[in-house]
C-alpha cells in the first residue's frame, strides 16, 4: 500500500532519485487553467483573423502589412503552442521527458524573439516611411520585406539554439532529480541580443519618428491652405503615413510595457523561481502581448474591423473577394 510519504513524490518507484509534488492550492490552479485556456484561445483566434485578412485582401499586400503578418505569425503560434504548454508547468511534476521539456523552451525563444525582431522591423519601417519617404518604395520594396522577414525567422532559430545550447546538447543536465524542467540560459546573450538592443532600438527610432511626425504635422497645418493639388495629394499621403506611425507606436508601447518587466526583474538581480506568483506573473504579462496585438488593431484599424465582418460572414468564400475594398 501506497505510503503518505510515497504519494508525495512525482515517481514513487525511483523514491530518494524522485522530486517531490508541491501542488498550489486548487482554486489558484483551476484559476489559472481556466484564465490560460481563455487567452490562449482567444489569442490564436484573433491573430487567425490577422492573418487571414492580410493574406486574403490584396488591398492590403503592402509592406507594412506584411511585417503586421509576420508579426501575427509568431502571435499565433504564442497562442496556439505556447500558452497551453504553460498550462503544463501548472503540474507539481513534469511527466513529459527531459527532451520535450529542453523543445518546450525552445520553440516559446523562437516565436517571442520573433515578435521583438518584427517590433525592430516595423520601427525602421515607420522611421524610413515617415524621415525619408522619396526612398521609401525601393527601400522597403515587398520584395525586401520578404527577404528581412526571412531573415528575421532564420535568425530567431539560430538565436535559441544559441541561449539553449547547453541545454540541447545534453537534456535535462540541469534538473536535481526526477519530475524537474530546469532549463539554464545563457544570460547575458539573452540580455543583450534579446532586450536591449533590440528595445534601444525601437525606442532610439521611434523617438526619432514622432519628432519629424510632429514637425510635419505643423507645417501641414500651417500650409493646407495654400498648397496646390500635387502638392495637398502630398499631404494626404503624409499624413496618412503619419497616423500609421502613430497607431503602430500604440503597438510598440503595449509591446514595451510587456516585454520590459521580466527582464528588469532578470537585471535586478532578483532570483526567479519556477512556479511561484511573481514569476506566473511575468510570464502571463509577456505572453499577453500576443493577445493585445490584435485587440490594438480592432480598435485602430479601420480595414482590420471590415476585413473580420467580411470574414466572419463567409463573404470571403464569394468570387472575387479578393479585391474588395476593405479601406
Amino acid at each position: 500500500m501506497e505510503t503518505l510519504e510515497d504519494s508525495e513524490l512525482c515517481f514513487p518507484h525511483l523514491l530518494n532519485a524522485s522530486c517531490r509534488k508541491q501542488a498550489r492550492p486548487h482554486f489558484e490552479a483551476m484559476l489559472i487553467y481556466v484564465l490560460l485556456s481563455c487567452i490562449s484561445l482567444l489569442t490564436a483566434s484573433l491573430n487567425l483573423l490577422v492573418i487571414v485578412s492580410i493574406s486574403h485582401f490584396r488591398q492590403l499586400h503592402t509592406s507594412t502589412n506584411l511585417l503586421l503578418l509576420s508579426l501575427a505569425v509568431s502571435d499565433f503560434l504564442v497562442g496556439l503552442i505556447v500558452m497551453p504548454f504553460q498550462i503544463l508547468l501548472i503540474e507539481p511534476c513534469w511527466f513529459l521527458g527531459d527532451l520535450v521539456c529542453t523543445l518546450y523552451f525552445f520553440v516559446p525563444y523562437i516565436t517571442i524573439s520573433a515578435s521583438v525582431v518584427n517590433m525592430v522591423l516595423i520601427s525602421v519601417d515607420r522611421y524610413v516611411a515617415i524621415c525619408d519617404p522619396f526612398s521609401y518604395a525601393t527601400t522597403f520594396s515587398q520584395k525586401a520585406v520578404k527577404l528581412c522577414i526571412l531573415l528575421c525567422w532564420l535568425y530567431c532559430v539560430m538565436y535559441s539554439f544559441m541561449i539553449l545550447s547547453d541545454n540541447l546538447n545534453q537534456p535535462g543536465r540541469f534538473n536535481s532529480c526526477y519530475g524537474e524542467c530546469v532549463i539554464v540560459l545563457n544570460g547575458v546573450l539573452d540580455l543583450v541580443l534579446g532586450f536591449i538592443i533590440p528595445i534601444s532600438a525601437i525606442i532610439i527610432l521611434y523617438v526619432r519618428v514622432f519628432a519629424v511626425a510632429v514637425s510635419q504635422a505643423r507645417s501641414m497645418r500651417s500650409h493646407v491652405a495654400a498648397v496646390k493639388l500635387q502638392r495637398s495629394l502630398t499631404v494626404t499621403v503624409r499624413k496618412s503615413e503619419i497616423k500609421a506611425a502613430k497607431t503602430l507606436g500604440v503597438t510598440v508601447v503595449v509591446f514595451l510595457m510587456c516585454y520590459c518587466p521580466p527582464y528588469c526583474v532578470s537585471i535586478s538581480g532578483y532570483n526567479l523561481t519556477i512556479g511561484t506568483s511573481l514569476n506566473d506573473f511575468l510570464i502571463f504579462l509577456l505572453l499577453s502581448n500576443s493577445c493585445l496585438n490584435p485587440l490594438i488593431y480592432t480598435f485602430l484599424y479601420p480595414w482590420f474591423r471590415k476585413s473580420v465582418k467580411l470574414i466572419v460572414t463567409l463573404q470571403i468564400l464569394q468570387p472575387r473577394s479578393r479585391d474588395t475594398c476593405v479601406k
